[in-house]
């Protein structure tokens, strides 16, 4: 079947309509000023309700998520949500609340978000959390802006550099240099650890903090991750830890008990909430006694009660305009209004229903479930790493690479068996990496299943490689020059289906 050109997006037809609106029942505002008027009338399109339905139905079927199947993209936790999360975000009393509300007609919505931020704490062993970050790497670039603060109110010096391991979440770099920090990398061993001698052979006055993803990119954990805390110390350093992979530690182990004074946490990773497609997202930053006062500016507390039984609660951002200093020193707001408030009552509905053995429980099974396909394609795929990791596996293309093929030949492959592939080419210090990450709301059908694609795809890499460097066959569409498409997007042209 061959589809003309522009029929994919250019559906709009002179006199359809999909509206109708009510007649105007409050009185007309003053005609707007001329000069800001439109001359020409927009080119809105013209569909009906039926068309933008089957338009955007179709699109979706193009594409691929996670309620779909099994979606093993490894550090982003891409895992299956439970709806009980999305039915209360969408409750009258959350969903309709506006931001401009007098803050006592929405004292739930602050209750809410004051019992969120202590389970945060208790899970990570912090002592306080401010929710306003909208995902991970603002969650990161807030910490950064933390560390900085304490820095220049304690030293009068904000220091010059922040170690990051080669094994850290990709983002990491990035946030200190908008921090105005140097990166400085430290390599891990050949166990894919980080260990204290390398940090100490680095570690100087300089140095404002370590930022370290435990457990790190190859899914490790840093067992040394307290000598490392005591190190960086020892020298006036603080300890940044990205909590991207805190799906692996939930219930088990807390980074604050450890030595970690800072983290974030992604709610659209580990706490059920919605994850790609741009957002939303949320990066709650945590941090010990020492660094509350430099959170950012807006605090949720309790307002003395108009009436027995009556409990009200308020955020506050003027604590220092109304002669409480506790928030002088802080970074100021980094978010509108209260951070990305929907995602902030998923997380709450997740951790409420999980309860604490709940979210030990599903550390315990994503770890298993990791481990398990391991087991079962270590013999297909080259493991660079053989230390026991957690939540995920890393393999690379070594095998493959001597009948021509590549990581991303066996992704696009996958494809083809009707899965999403895993992450590839990260981390970097993997040569052809392939890091699955199965979470723990996989089956072990779906696993075997996965598995047994997998195996499939090293076989045809051995006896028939051609099928494979041609991959995807069968999806919607055929294997594109991501590259060029990045660079030269062509929206509207002829396409071939079938």
């Amino acid at each position: 079947m061959f589809i003309e050109e522009g029929t994919l997006f250019e559906q709009s037809s002179p006199g359809r309509t999909g509206y109708s609106l009510p007649a105007c029942d409050v009185p007309k505002p003053d005609p707007l000023p001329a000069n800001i008027c439109r001359k020409v009338k927009a080119e809105l399109p013209e569909l009906s309700e039926a068309d933008v339905v089957r338009h955007f139905v179709r699109l979706s079927t193009y594409n691929y998520n996670k309620d779909a199947g099994f979606y093993p993209l490894g550090s982003c936790t891409m895992k299956y949500n439970p709806k009980s999360a999305d039915a209360a975000a969408v409750m009258e009393g959350f969903a309709k609340s506006h931001p401009y509300q007098p803050g006592e007609t929405v004292s739930g919505n602050f209750q809410l978000m004051k019992e969120l931020e202590n389970y945060l704490s208790e899970i990570s062993g912090l002592d306080a959390v401010t929710l306003q970050p909208a995902a991970g790497a603002h969650g990161e670039l807030t910490g950064m802006l933390v560390v900085r603060a304490y820095h220049l109110d304690k030293h009068k010096n904000p220091r010059k550099k922040v170690i990051i391991p080669d094994s850290a979440h990709g983002t990491n770099p990035a946030s200190v240099a908008i921090c105005g920090y140097e990166a400085v990398e430290v390599k891990s061993n050949s166990d894919g650890i980080l260990t204290p001698e390398a940090v100490k052979a680095i570690m100087d006055e300089d140095v404002a903090a370590i930022m370290i993803t435990n457990p790190n990119t190859l899914g490790i954990f840093e067992p040394n991750i307290k000598e490392i805390a005591d190190i960086v110390h020892s020298k006036g350093g603080l300890v940044y830890m990205d909590g991207a992979n805190l799906n692996a530690l939930m219930g088990i182990a807390r980074p604050g008990d450890f030595g970690v004074d800072v983290m974030h946490f992604n709610l659209h990773k580990t706490f059920a909430t919605p994850h790609g497609g741009g957002g939303p997202g949320s990066g709650p930053v945590g941090v010990k006694k020492i660094l509350t006062e430099y959170l950012p500016n807006s605090i949720c507390h309790p307002r003395p009660p108009k009436a027995e039984g009556s409990h009200l609660w308020t955020l506050d951002s003027s604590a220092v305009a109304d002669g409480n200093d506790a928030l002088s020193k802080s970074i100021g707001r980094v978010k509108a209004f209260y951070g990305n408030f929907s995602v902030l009552v998923r997380a709450y509905a997740y951790i409420r229903e999980m309860g604490g053995d709940g979210l030990k429980k599903a550390s315990e099974l994503a770890v298993l479930n990791a481990a398990y396909i391991k087991s079962k394609l270590i013999k297909c795929y080259n493991l660079p790493y053989s230390t026991d990791a957690l939540h995920e596996c890393v393999f690379s293309d070594k095998v493959q690479n001597e009948f021509g093929i590549k990581t991303l030949d066996i992704a696009k492959r996958l494809m083809d068996y009707g899965m999403h592939p895993p992450t590839i080419y990260f981390p970097l210090i993997v040569h052809g990496a392939i890091m699955i990450e199965p979470t723990e709301t996989e089956n072990k059908a779906a696993c075997d299943q996965f598995c047994e694609a997998m195996i499939k795809i090293a076989e045809e890499c051995r006896t028939n490689p051609e099928i494979v460097k041609k991959a995807p066959t069968k999806t919607f569409r055929r294997r594109l020059d991501e590259v060029k498409a990045v660079k030269d997007p062509r929206l509207k042209i002829a396409r071939a289906c079938g």
